[in-house]
């Protein structure tokens, strides 16, 4: 059945809401995948904040248009599945990497993050990227190096003077 002109505009106009707050986008091509699979792929897209859709291709470089992921117009080729990650840049990638360890039909496309256009092969680098609580995890552990340095120093002297008053009462008391 033919889409109306109206059902074309609202979906376009969806795809381009969706594309303008993305913070990355993979395409996959999406053929010899039963429909139990792309539910199930839907499913986990919902529960890992990805916005999965499939849309013709016409209708994605017309929602793209102005968006960082207008690069992605020269991969638009044959049946298209379109992940836009919107909390976390790795969602997209990390999702459809796991999915197409577990179902081979699942053939990753192209990866855009932040304008730039990267080939499939790249998708282990964009889905290994932190999520936002692992890279505060991390901030928060670089800032704290050297504080904790500096009190583990500082409680060496200390130590260091107490272990000296030992030796020197375990040798008094050797010579005793």
């Amino acid at each position: 059945m033919a889409l109306r002109l109206e059902q074309k505009q609202e979906i376009v106009a969806e795809v381009n809401n969706a594309a303008t707050s993305a913070l990355s986008a993979v395409l996959a091509d999406y053929r010899g995948l039963t429909v139990a699979e792309m539910t199930e792929l839907r499913v986990k897209a919902r529960e890992t904040g990805v916005y999965l859709r499939v849309v013709r291709n016409t209708l994605v470089k017309r929602a793209v248009e102005g968006t960082d992921f207008e690069c992605l117009n020269d991969a638009l080729v044959g049946p298209t599945l379109l992940a836009f990650s919107t909390e976390d840049p790795g969602a997209a990638a990390r999702l459809l990497k796991d999915y197409a360890k577990d179902f081979e039909e699942l053939d990753i496309k192209a990866l855009s993050i932040g304008g730039a256009l990267l080939p499939a092969d790249q998708i282990d680098r964009v889905a290994k990227l932190p999520t936002l609580d692992e890279a505060r995890s991390m901030l928060m552990s670089v800032m704290q190096a050297p504080i904790i340095k500096l009190a583990q120093t500082a409680n060496e002297v200390p130590g260091k003077l107490v272990r000296v008053v030992a030796a020197v009462k375990e040798q008094k008391e050797a010579e005793a």
